[in-house]
């Protein structure tokens, strides 16, 4: 089948690629430990003709786990090849193409895994996933689901969760897509593969998480108490593992760093100049030897349990961890889940209810402000030009914006600055998305997340050529701690070892949290999640952040914001996930300081080397 009867754009530099459509069903949803069941791969040239179609059955080796969402039976799969056995006509396909998905990082760290255990290298250098471009372009559909986006784009879907019937389904939302992003001059999302880490290698087991409150230090001379933190270093007569399961067995919280926080440090050398024991003296830190550490492990006094404690009240203003200079086929289903909603909210009358406005042109502080107008009249603030774009402001200057042409083109409403001030504007013409509504939420609004599952905190800007921006993430203690390393979600380890946190890169302008609020252990009270600037820009250069959250990395989007730093800061906080109470609150932030990334992370108890 052709990718477009009528879509040929081998005349169109930035979107004439050779392409590689790819879908897999899979045997689970954690590449480092499940099995490629199915795969299929459709490739097509830039005219939009077909080249070439694989597909096949795979024996995996193992169980082939949900039968009742693939319809893979063991018997099914018996007499299947091996993975390996069909690598080289997978890879040959994939060759010198952009690999495109549906959810693209699922389907490639699959694949990377696979051919990583076959000892062969992936030959992919760039993927584009769908998910990620139809973000870019906001079609009207009820969700990015591929379900639903067929439905939209008029693509028959007859057997889901069949690899093939689902990458002929793609090539159809992929022809609409490309269609949709050339006519709104809107750049492709293309990632660079491999990734960062290596797909070989899995995060470090997880920590065991501690049941107890930190009490603080212990009293001189007194016992110690469960839930302490405490660290050790240097060499020890007793093998390290065991003084960590000793500790660990009587209720202790092993720390991989030191603190203001932690409660002891366990050395037999106070004097090593260690990264700890420097620490340690500075934080006022008692120190003690390993003799009377094990003596104390006999003699540990009960705890708090952290389930037993009465919640700590978060505050409703970000209190930062550092003092600087201030200047979110792995798809969680939203279907059945509640809206959040902001705390006591009240039904909004206000005028721009339905608007999206993109604001053009301007200082970087004159487009700041008309953002802000923007969401006090109750209207969603826009960085992109989208499909659901209703209006342009034009500040000076944003008649040179290369946007222009296709804001005339498309037949946007062009408003002056004055038109901010108008308080009876008209509600916007086109509808909202299939009845779904976003809460906008303002810097510092807050809304409460109705359970404790799978969210997705995405974060978008616009594209840049001399930084490069990274998302990070901390799982943060009652004491706005991070109870190990590992606890610190970033490019070169995007995974928490107990898999509640995960950061997924979805193009070269959009990166993703997933947090799993019911993996969480008992300690994490906050989940903090920040951009950082690789480079000498700031945020000032880069203008605002767009930030979501959704219930489902496909689902509707259920609060949005619309980030703007002031203009020196090179490190964001954009959000936080906290407890308040029994429930899980989500706080759209917007801090920026001028320090880097190295700074936000010591802060918050990460040892840096």
């Amino acid at each position: 089948m052709p990718l477009a009867a009528a879509l040929d754009v081998s005349h169109l530099p930035d979107y004439a690629y050779d392409w590689a459509l790819v879908d897999v069903e899979t045997s689970g949803l954690i590449a480092r430990r499940d099995r490629i069941l199915s795969v299929a791969v459709l490739t097509f040239g830039p005219d939009g003709v077909q080249t070439g179609e694989y597909s096949t059955l795979l024996n995996p080796g193992c169980d082939p786990g949900p039968v009742h969402i693939h319809g893979l039976t063991a018997e099914r799969l018996d007499g299947a090849p091996a993975f390996e056995q069909v690598a080289g006509r997978i890879g040959a396909l994939l060759q010198d193409r952009v690999m495109v998905a549906h959810n693209a990082q699922f389907d490639y760290d699959f694949l990377a895994h696979e051919f990583a255990r076959a000892r062969l290298h992936l030959p992919v250098n760039q993927r584009l996933c769908t998910l990620a471009l139809n973000r870019r372009v906001e079609p009207p559909a009820a969700d990015l689901s591929l379900a639903s986006l067929a439905a939209h784009y008029g693509v028959p879907q007859t057997s889901a969760h069949d690899a093939l019937d689902d990458t002929r389904v793609l090539a159809g939302i992929f022809r609409s897509s490309l269609a949709e992003a050339a006519r709104l001059d809107a750049p492709l999302p293309l990632v660079p593969c491999p990734p960062r880490q290596n797909p070989q290698f899995a995060p470090n087991p997880p920590k065991t998480p501690c049941a107890y409150r930190n009490p603080g230090r212990p009293a001189p001379g007194g016992p110690l108490v469960q839930g302490m933190k405490i660290a050790i270093t240097g060499e020890t007569a007793t093998s390290r593992a065991e003084l960590v399961a000793r500790a660990v067995a009587a209720g202790l919280n092993i720390m991989s760093s030191v603190s203001r926080h932690t409660s002891a440090l366990v050395t037999n050398d106070g004097a090593s100049g260690s990264a700890k024991a420097r620490r340690a003296i500075a934080e006022g830190v008692p120190i003690v030897d390993e003799h009377a550490f094990l003596k104390l492990l006999g003699e540990v006094r009960p705890g708090t349990p952290h389930e037993n404690q009465p919640a700590r009240r978060a505050p409703e203003a970000t209190t930062p961890p550092v003092t600087p200079t201030p200047s979110l086929d792995m798809t969680a289903t939203a279907a059945a889940v509640p809206a959040p909603r902001r705390p006591e909210s009240t039904p909004s009358a206000k005028p721009f209810g339905r608007r999206r406005v993109l604001v053009l042109g301007g200082t970087h502080e004159e487009a700041s402000a008309a953002r802000t107008r923007v969401v006090e009249l109750g209207g969603a603030a826009a960085i992109n030009l989208s499909a659901s774009v209703t209006d342009i402001v034009l500040l000076p200057g944003g008649e040179l914006d290369r946007r222009m042409t296709r804001v005339s083109s498309l037949g946007l409403p062009v408003r002056a600055p004055s038109w901010l001030g108008a308080l009876s504007c008209e509600p916007a013409d086109s509808p909202a998305q299939d009845g779904a509504t976003a809460d906008v939420l303002p810097r510092g609004g807050v809304i409460d997340l109705p359970t404790a599952g799978h969210w997705y905190v995405s974060a978008s800007w616009g594209q840049q050529t001399n930084c490069e921006i990274d998302l990070v993430a901390f799982v943060l203690d009652e004491d706005e701690q991070v109870s190990c390393d590992e606890d610190f979600v970033f490019y070169s380890a995007p995974e928490s070892p107990d898999g509640a946190i995960r950061l997924l890169c979805d193009g070269p302008t959009e990166q993703t949290v997933a947090v799993d609020l019911a993996a969480l252990p008992p300690a994490a009270h906050r989940i903090a999640v920040a951009a950082a600037i690789d480079g000498a820009a700031t945020f000032g250069d880069i203008g605002a952040v767009q930030l979501s959250l959704a219930p489902g990395i496909d689902a509707p989007v259920a609060a949005q914001a619309t980030l703007d730093a002031a203009t020196s800061e090179r490190t964001l906080l954009l959000a936080e996930i906290y407890r308040r109470g029994p429930r899980w609150r989500f706080r759209a932030v917007g801090q920026g300081y001028d320090h880097g990334l190295e700074t936000l992370v010591r802060g918050y108890g990460v040892e840096v080397e």
